[in-house]
């Protein structure tokens, strides 16, 4: 047997240090989206596959964790089972075998929901969720198979005031985490829905933006080659050429994409949607145009966001976009929607490597009192209760057993404080306060306990 017991690749286990960093994050970006009005929800881990199939394009269905079925040992189906499982190797899907997965993202769990539920909501609807998400990724530095998002919705509202917002989330966020040299990019499909009118193969916008989307992993001259093998001949592919070459500043980007797009009108109305979130901004803002985010994903439909750190070698860390068709794909039109998505694992990641986490995020135990026996213990115990009371974290150890295995528990888990209450201590009302960092130590009233250490007056 290995003396290593690993979980899953692509997953993890987190220890004390690493979930007080992790809720850092996770509180820091909780405060700011409720300070702008959203109310948290929860979706559950597993959705049914026809709610996720198909909403993410062939790459996103083929990372999708799907579930087994209960019951495939049931001899009565075992012949059924094995002929599913041969449907299953050639590509197709049967509910004989599996008709649930885990979720692959947080927004289409959501557009479920709204699609349900929305009779009984207030429009707009604003709606945060933190959760884990699931994909049969290859696992690498920033890519996990479990990993949480962090995401903010609007549902109900055209307004780009929405997206105004949602920008300035990211900005607020970043700040308080001390993330400072960022890009926030932004784009439009309605750009690139331009660009495919341009090319004049509307109908191939899917497999253009699929093959924009992968500019940066596999450079210019592969994604050439993938969209003449989606079909696109070389006086349309050498449009997307001059498109993704695109250069300069805000303005001068925005002035070559007129250029290009002459009166295209729904590329006019992607130019005008940037420049009503531009025109909110200011000239140290970190929102950068980038004509070459194009966001995989299906069903984004007008502005898109990604958030990536400068010289720090991860993927994005945050992303989303304007998906206003999302619940027509259950059967609910007319319910406009835009969300962005922080995703902790990789901020985590870039605020470890730049040492961005601050020294008193521990909230750990500030006080042991040492266990002397029964009727010592007792009167510790109720001394340590009113320390609790008052918001001072403290545990007691649970035998009495020698002094120098206490003390060892309180330098190994680095308690700052130990108290000792004895006989003698009991019958005087006093107790021994250490300072394990000085070694000194002082005989104190127990009444005086809490003000000390409140007021960090011991030793």
């Amino acid at each position: 047997m290995s003396d290593k017991i690993l979980p899953p690749q692509g997953t993890r286990d987190f220890d004390a240090i690493t979930m007080y960093k992790r809720n850092y994050i996770l509180n820091t970006i909780r405060s700011v989206f409720e300070l702008y009005g959203f109310q948290p929800l929860e979706t559950p881990a597993m959705e049914y596959l026809n709610t996720l199939m198909g909403k993410y394009g062939d790459e996103g269905d083929k990372l999708m964790f799907k579930v087994l079925n209960n019951g495939l040992d049931n001899l009565n189906k075992q012949a059924q089972a094995k002929v599913d499982f041969e449907k299953i190797l050639e590509g197709k899907n049967t509910t004989g075998i599996t008709e649930k997965a885990l979720r692959y993202d947080l927004t289409i769990p959501f557009a479920r929901y709204i699609a349900t539920h929305y009779r009984a909501l207030t429009m707009p609807f604003k709606r945060y969720q933190m959760q884990p998400v699931w994909r049969a990724d290859r696992p690498q530095k920033g890519r996990y198979r479990e990993f949480y998002q962090c995401d903010a919705d609007i549902v109900g509202s055209n307004s780009l005031l929405n997206e105004v917002e949602l920008a300035n989330i990211y900005m607020d966020v970043l700040n308080k985490l001390s993330i400072h040299n960022y890009a926030l990019r932004i784009n439009s499909k309605k750009i690139l829905a331009a660009l495919a009118e341009l090319c004049g193969v509307s109908e191939k916008l899917i497999d253009i933006t699929i093959a924009i989307d992968k500019l940066e992993k596999i450079g210019l001259e592969k994604v050439k080659t993938e969209l003449a093998q989606r079909g696109l001949n070389q006086q349309q592919i050498n449009i997307i050429e001059t498109y993704l070459s695109i250069s300069g500043n805000n303005i001068e980007k925005l002035n070559s994409l007129t250029q290009l797009i002459d009166n295209n009108e729904t590329g006019i109305k992607g130019i005008e949607e940037i420049n009503y979130i531009l025109s909110f901004t200011n000239s140290k803002s970190p929102i950068v145009i980038d004509f070459t985010l194009a966001r995989g994903l299906n069903y984004y439909t007008g502005i898109i966001f990604e958030v990536k750190v400068k010289d720090v070698q991860i993927g994005s860390i945050g992303g989303g976009g304007r998906y206003d068709n999302l619940t027509e794909l259950f059967n609910v039109p007319n319910i406009p929607g835009v969300g962005i998505s922080f995703g902790l694992d990789r901020i985590y990641d870039v605020m470890e490597d730049s040492k961005l986490f601050p020294d008193n995020i521990y909230k750990s135990t500030q006080v042991l009192f040492f266990n002397l026996g029964e009727e010592e213990s007792r009167v510790a115990f109720e001394l340590m209760q009113q320390l609790r009371t008052n918001d001072i974290c403290c545990e007691m150890y649970t035998e009495a057993v020698k002094f120098d295995k206490q003390f060892k528990y309180a330098e190994k888990k680095s308690i700052p404080y130990i108290v000792i209450i004895g006989n003698k201590e009991i019958h005087e009302g006093t107790c021994v306060v250490k300072k394990l960092a000085t070694g000194k130590q002082e005989t104190i009233l127990q009444e005086a306990l809490f003000k000390r250490l409140f007021e960090n007056e011991i030793v």
